[in-house]
């Protein structure tokens, strides 16, 4: 399929009292439309850096040294200031973990659905406001019309970014980026939201890009995914893939830190031994080395390239034993 987003190669420093931290290093993807991407890492991993830079919402400490972000052809990355306004909210859009950063708590619910249905389609106001009713009503907003009128303050967390994703899809943006989108909802309202989500690339043709710590959010929404660790990506491929057959030891440790929900609870719930690397901290080799069980020599030495869709020494060379043995195998069983 045609890309609808493409990224090549981007990196993303951030200038600190310490020195220049490294936060994105040379991630590269492509998304069609109506394709689902996932995003996961931990805390730290130049998720949301990523998801920012995309959209031009870094601020000043941050610069885009290398790379290209291309939509539909376009060089985003060149976009002039009214490029980007007209680009944002009309052709894609962005919705937060905290609604509360991204809805302004001074102005009426109502208002701020309605304006951007009117800065980007040119709907008058009554036609707006008609639009902004069903929109809230789409994403369960109870008493739509009367909430229309109310401050974000009233609403509770999972309304709030029920209506964040109302305003990111008034506009049917053919490009959505949720950054940890259901984090500190309950399973019902991240339900609803993967729902609207769901619906938007079905009916819409919508591509979204779904950004999560959570794999198990991600496998049930997404067709592909990328796995990024310490600013790059370590493995990407399909669903399919990643959940039934990982390649890279930090997706591994990933799923495995999944809680399992058949068999007797464990006594202490699992997860990954030692810490992500520190801003401006990263040691030499690859980053994962410190915390992988399978580490040698060669990892704390050499950072893996990006090979196959997986940055591993070790994988690398398993997966190449092993297409060694299948080529022996089918040239013994061709004689």
């Amino acid at each position: 399929m045609d890309a609808l987003l493409d990224v090549d190669d981007l990196v993303v420093r951030f200038a600190t009292p310490n020195g220049d931290h490294t936060a994105v290093r040379g991630v590269s993807f492509s998304v069609a439309a109506g394709e689902r991407l996932g995003i996961v890492g931990e805390s730290g991993s130049g998720k949301s850096v990523t998801a920012q830079a995309l959209m031009r919402l870094l601020g000043p400490a941050a610069t885009v040294e290398a790379g290209a972000v291309r939509f539909e052809g376009r060089d985003v990355l060149g976009f002039s200031k009214d490029e980007l306004r007209r680009w944002r909210g009309a052709q894609a859009a962005m919705v937060f973990q905290d609604p509360l950063s991204s809805l302004n708590p001074l102005v009426r619910i109502g208002r701020q659905v309605t304006e951007t249905l009117r800065e980007h389609l040119g709907t008058d106001r009554r036609t707006a406001v008609a639009r902004a009713v069903e929109l809230l009503s789409e994403v369960g907003i109870p008493d739509a019309p009367a909430r229309l009128r109310d401050y974000p303050m009233t609403f509770s967390g999972g309304m709030r970014q029920r209506v964040a994703i109302a305003i990111a899809a008034s506009c049917s943006p053919k490009l959505l980026i949720a950054d940890e989108p259901t984090t500190a909802l309950d399973v019902t309202v991240q339900a609803q939201v993967l729902d609207l989500m769901d619906r938007m690339t079905s009916e819409l043709g919508t591509a979204v890009i779904l950004i999560s710590h959570d794999l198990g959010v991600v496998s049930t929404f997404c067709d592909r995914v990328l796995v990024m660790y310490a600013g790059r990506v370590v493995e990407s491929g399909t669903i399919e893939e990643i959940v039934g057959a990982p390649r890279h030891p930090y997706t591994r440790a990933l799923l495995g830190s999944i809680p399992s929900m058949t068999g007797p609870l464990p006594r202490r719930l699992p997860s990954i031994p030692g810490s992500p690397p520190q801003a401006g901290t990263r040691p030499p080799g690859c980053s994962f080395a410190s915390r992988c069980p399978l580490a040698e020599d060669v990892c704390h030495e050499a950072d893996p390239p990006l090979t196959g869709g997986v940055a591993c020494h070790v994988a690398t060379r398993e997966i190449a034993t092993r297409d060694t043995r299948e080529i022996a195998t089918r040239e013994e069983n061709g004689r």
